[in-house]
């Protein structure tokens, strides 16, 4: 069983000084860490990469040497699942919709996204559409949030909700 930590909008030091224990406790149980931008400083990067292995993808407020690491668009192959990675940010397009058109062309199985701060699982066109939601800046939502995908011979997905600790 692999198990892979789904986190977006982290948005450290500017919205939350920390990552909080329930972010960081999954993190040091997963096999893999995907993070779908707005990390806001390499630091948090480092921090993530001490518990598992990691990778993302560059958020709209993210700096220069965060896009020079990670870029805007992945697709990550776990066995037979095929899961694209975006930011989803847009001038002209809700996220959602932003996200799922980056990979019109694309054979995946996901697509994780960020951005809104909005946690969404929902089925289009027999993909899944997965935003994490955020584990520091939960703006108008009742909990904060992060994503556990769990891949063996089938997968799940799911979110995890906490209330800020401390």
């Amino acid at each position: 069983m692999k198990k892979i930590v789904i986190v977006s909008d982290t948005h450290v030091p500017f919205r939350a000084k920390k990552l909080p224990q329930k972010l960081v406790d999954a993190c040091q149980e997963a096999d893999f860490i995907i993070h779908a931008g707005d990390w806001q400083t390499m630091d948090v990067y480092h921090e993530l990469a001490a518990y598992a292995d990691i990778d993302g993808v560059t958020g709209n407020v993210d700096p220069w040497d965060i896009l020079d690491k990670f870029g805007r668009k992945k697709i990550f192959t776990f066995g037979d699942l095929k899961i694209g990675v975006v930011h989803g940010d847009s001038d002209r397009k809700p996220t959602e919709k932003q996200a799922f058109d980056t990979f019109a062309n694309d054979d995946v199985d996901i697509i994780v996204f960020g951005h809104s701060h909005t946690p969404i699982m929902r089925e289009v066109e027999g993909i899944t559409l997965f935003n994490p939601g955020s584990p520091t800046d939960k703006r108008r939502q009742e909990q904060y949030s992060f994503g556990l995908l769990e891949i063996g011979d089938s997968w799940e997905l799911k979110h995890v909700f906490f209330d800020k600790e401390s």
